[in-house]
């Protein structure tokens, strides 16, 4: 599942191949049954026009105008962007294209069909609407802090979209596996030193996934993305890589150097 670093990979491929261009047209792609699309005259409004900004929240990005409208694109399991020539043809999946004046082409690439697209006046209010908390690469130590209370596990605090926006399965193992955290932990046993080291990892994990384009082989290898299976040797430590649902998501982690908060 694309997840924050992924999204903001997209982001800037649009950023830099598909602003400031004249819309020609925007239309459905192939095999759109039970894609959710804006419908025809939601996308004719924005011919003639420009994008001219982007923007990510968490796993969301929108693509639009100051003036607006946006489109609110969201990736669902598989989905991604794809910014090119009109010679290189549509690439497959693709469930809605973007024609600008000339030979440039966006398109919404969506094999498993879980993704969408809407039409929104403004990214904040649709932000608000959905009910999302601040994004995970802009909210501070305090405010994190602050949200990771109740009973519940850290692990499904750190996937919960309504505390952070746009952590999800793989990096939120990957943070407690590197500050040393159960996921099972509850989120309000956690020291205050613990949130910050939390904060502080989450942080530099994403970004520094980010800047490689979210290619996982261009990670440090001792992460744990490199070793997300049962029985794999841990590579902080002389441990075994353990896995177990928590909240419902699978997680992997060492038992061995991730402490539980009892």
């Amino acid at each position: 599942m694309p997840e924050l670093p992924e999204v903001e990979t997209f982001r800037r491929r649009i950023e830099a191949g598909a602003l400031n261009r004249t819309i020609a047209g925007i239309r459905p792609g192939n095999d759109t049954c039970h894609v959710e699309l804006p419908d025809a005259a939601a996308l004719t409004q924005f011919e003639g026009h420009q994008f001219t900004q982007t923007r990510r929240h968490g796993k969301y990005i929108f693509v639009g105008s100051a003036s607006g409208p946006w489109l609110n694109l969201h990736m669902g399991m598989s989905g991604s962007v794809r910014v090119y020539d009109v010679a290189e043809g549509d690439p497959d999946y693709a469930r809605l294209v973007v024609s600008f004046e000339g030979d440039r082409r966006m398109a919404f690439r969506d094999p498993r069909k879980f993704g969408w697209i809407r039409v929104v006046e403004d990214p904040d209010a649709e932000i608000a609407r959905l009910g999302l908390g601040p994004d995970a690469l802009e909210i501070d130590a305090a405010g994190f802090a602050d949200r990771m209370e109740g009973r519940g596990a850290i692990k499904s605090a750190l996937l919960d979209q309504a505390k952070v926006c746009g952590i999800g399965n793989l990096w939120a193992d990957e943070t407690l596996y590197q500050t040393g955290i159960h996921p099972d932990t509850r989120a309000g046993d956690l020291s205050e030193a613990q949130r910050a080291d939390l904060h502080r990892a989450f942080g530099r994990i994403l970004k520094s996934v980010s800047d490689v384009d979210a290619h996982y082989a261009d990670l440090p290898d001792p992460w744990l993305i490199h070793r997300r299976k049962a029985g794999h040797e841990c590579g902080r430590c002389e441990g075994t890589i353990a896995s177990r649902k928590v909240g419902g998501r699978t997680s992997f982690f060492c038992a061995d150097h991730q402490d539980r908060v009892s």
